[in-house]
């Protein structure tokens, strides 16, 4: 079945579940401020409810319980807090502001907050109508990561790094402020940093950026009496083995499920994480940082050749090239990484989102299969950990249809790479008309509007960027000859 088939296929059982009128109603500000003001409200009701009876939930309960003590790892039993970089410890002593009690609904609240930034900067506030699917995508993506990306760090993170790559090539210098902030606060984001810097040309902006955010974090540190303990975060994951839902986890997980070579599944109570030991697997977890860095040098030097190569066959679009980098980065860092927990789904998200507001139909593909993976994720965890944790054979099945969708994922965005380098017209800017169709994601949120016009292999003269600066006909560092 070709693409095209394959999304009108999905297109029909979206007509089939969602009403034409209820379609365009949710195209519409109004609808899309409704969808998110409902799902929000669900989150904040069972955050409210739990914290009515003092309680937390997932990893909000290590982070309420830091903030208790003052952030003194040697205070507590099981993960240290500065597991993280400290950026992350400012928003834990902010929802524990008014004490153990509403510490969950305070959190959820904040990324309720930043979820709320990033759609409004991803739709102009309601103003860019073309944007609106793609918000709804986002939101429609949250919901099925559900505790996820409310209760963890990484939620907090995701609408940042949105926010930044709205902003994107055409203010270097703010993106990669806002990048480093998210960066200081859970390391992923310097993915999107390293596609940054290959992609523009004031590179030293970047870095400014960088080291201007860096020093305000030293000096937190030093306000800390903490400056030792900077870097932990670094140190912390040098140890780890082979985490249960990693890709490269995956042949270990099924030795552990057949009971071939002694291999199994236990609990590393230091940092709170299942991981799977056997034959080799000492080997493969030593193996892994080096081999996560050498993927991602790979990857930056690709995004360099589509760049310089581009501009030979036509003119490189280096919006295009920042988003196509970014998801293809931070799949790297998924897919060659040994940690493998669930809540790292969440970082593929905001490439996509902004992706598919600049070139739908290109982006449809991923949109797609994330969909897929975050549902395949809710069924993996929360819903059935447990059986996973004792080698059950189908949801080790599910576990492996997921992290080989990810690496079909890290596959497609470095082959977009290769076709962006050797012909950057092959993938339009923009699919001039081409309505975005929430069903095309397997249920989610809008539909391809009648007498649309295709504009496959051409370049649009108009652009669905959220700002005009994001427009590549109108910045001029996204287009060079």
């Amino acid at each position: 079945m070709s693409t095209d088939k394959f999304f009108a296929t999905l297109t029909q059982c979206r007509d089939a579940v969602l009403p034409p009128r209820a379609q365009s109603w949710l195209k519409t500000p109004r609808g899309m401020w409704t969808f998110f003001a409902a799902i929000h409200l669900v989150f904040l009701t069972l955050a409210g409810l739990l914290s009515l009876h003092g309680e937390a939930f997932s990893d909000t309960s290590f982070y309420r319980l830091w903030a208790y003590v003052d952030f003194d790892g040697s205070r507590v039993d099981g993960p240290s807090p500065w597991v993280y970089p400290i950026l992350a410890l400012v928003p834990m002593a902010v929802a524990y502001i008014f004490g153990l009690g509403p510490f969950l609904f305070i959190w959820v609240l904040m990324i309720a907050g930043l979820n709320a930034l990033a759609v409004g900067k991803l739709t102009s506030w309601g103003r860019n109508h073309k944007a609106i699917p793609a918000a709804l995508w986002w939101i429609s993506f949250t919901t099925l990561m559900a505790w996820l990306g409310f209760a963890r760090v990484d939620g907090l993170t995701a609408p940042v790094v949105l926010i930044a790559l709205c902003f994107g090539v055409a203010s270097p210098f703010l993106t990669s402020f806002i990048l480093s902030v998210a960066t200081w606060t859970k390391v992923w984001p310097a993915a999107i940093i390293l596609a940054l810097f290959t992609v523009v040309k004031q590179r030293i902006q970047v870095v400014l950026a960088g080291m201007l955010v860096t020093a305000f974090v030293v000096a937190l540190a030093m306000a800390m009496n903490a400056l030792p303990l900077l870097l932990n975060f670094l140190l912390e994951q040098g140890d780890r083995g082979m985490q249960l839902e990693a890709a490269f986890t995956t042949p270990w997980l099924w030795m552990s499920v057949l009971g071939i070579g002694g291999a199994r599944m236990y609990m590393n109570q230091d940092i709170n994480s299942m991981q799977v030991d056997g034959p080799g697997s000492d080997v493969m977890s030593f193996l892994m940082q080096p081999l996560l860095i050498v993927a991602a040098l790979l990857v930056a030097a690709l995004i360099f050749w589509a760049l310089h190569t581009g501009k030979r066959n036509g003119g490189a679009d280096r919006t295009a090239l920042l988003l196509f980098g970014s998801l293809a980065l931070v799949t790297a860092f998924i897919v060659f990484n040994k940690v493998g927990s669930p809540q790292f789904m969440v970082w593929l998200a905001p490439a996509v989102a902004v992706g598919l507001t600049h070139q739908w139909k290109a982006w449809r593909v991923p949109a797609a299969m994330l969909i897929a993976v975050a549902m395949l994720t809710f069924v993996v965890y929360p819903l059935f950990y447990n059986a996973l944790a004792h080698n059950n054979a189908i949801m080790a099945g599910v576990l492996t249809l997921r992290n080989l969708l990810l690496v079909v994922l890290f596959v497609w965005s470095v082959r977009q790479l290769v076709i962006m380098g050797r012909d950057p017209l092959a993938i339009p800017r923009h699919d001039a008309g081409a309505s975005p169709v929430v069903s095309e994601t397997a249920a989610v949120v809008s539909s391809a509007d009648t007498g649309t016009a295709s504009a496959t292999g051409t370049a649009s003269a108009t652009s669905a960027a959220t700002d005009p600066a994001d427009n590549p006909a109108n910045n001029p560092l996204n287009k060079e000859h």
